[in-house]
């Protein structure tokens, strides 16, 4: 007799669950269909409205404007630690800034084989070397120096953080 019960209990418990479920499946389908037909009455309604083009006007100007060099800079006092002496000029082009000279100096040689007269100073107050791929006793010399360098090197992010320093 209890097994009889238990299997009643079992089958009602079944029919219950599947009952609920086929419901919520046939709600969420009922939806679906209803927001497809609201879409397919929408995309008719817009796809009736007239499309209106606009002339394509042409405007050509003699005056080509270049944008200015950017001749910002910062200011430090820096010494020669590798390089030529009286190489360093008032205006340099910095490339990379290492807290160890190895690396300064690895830099310093692969600009070195790429022709620029590349030098390592050093900032006494930070510890801090600058590799200088350029220098420069005028500020403009400089400012398109970093440009050019920063255009013949797009591809390499740490070369287009290049800036100015002015050396103290």
């Amino acid at each position: 007799m209890r097994k009889l019960v238990f299997l009643g209990l079992s089958v009602c418990v079944a029919v219950a669950i599947s009952s609920c479920k086929s419901t919520k499946q046939s709600d969420i389908k009922a939806a679906y269909d209803q927001a497809q037909q609201q879409e397919l009455v929408q995309g008719q309604s817009q796809a009736t409205e007239p499309i209106e083009i606009a002339p394509v006007s042409s405007t050509t100007s003699s005056n080509i404007t270049v944008a200015p060099v950017d001749d910002t800079y910062r200011e430090e006092k820096v010494v020669l630690a590798v390089g030529e002496a009286g190489a360093l000029k008032a205006f340099s082009v910095v490339c990379g800034s290492f807290t160890s000279k190895t690396n300064a100096e690895a830099l310093k040689d692969t600009l070195v084989g790429e022709g620029y007269s590349a030098l390592v100073v050093q900032n006494p107050v930070s510890g801090m070397y600058r590799v200088v791929c350029g220098s420069y006793d005028d500020k403009q010399k400089a400012a398109e120096a970093r440009a050019q360098f920063k255009a013949n090197h797009p591809d390499n992010a740490d070369f287009q953080q290049a800036w100015l320093l002015y050396n103290k």
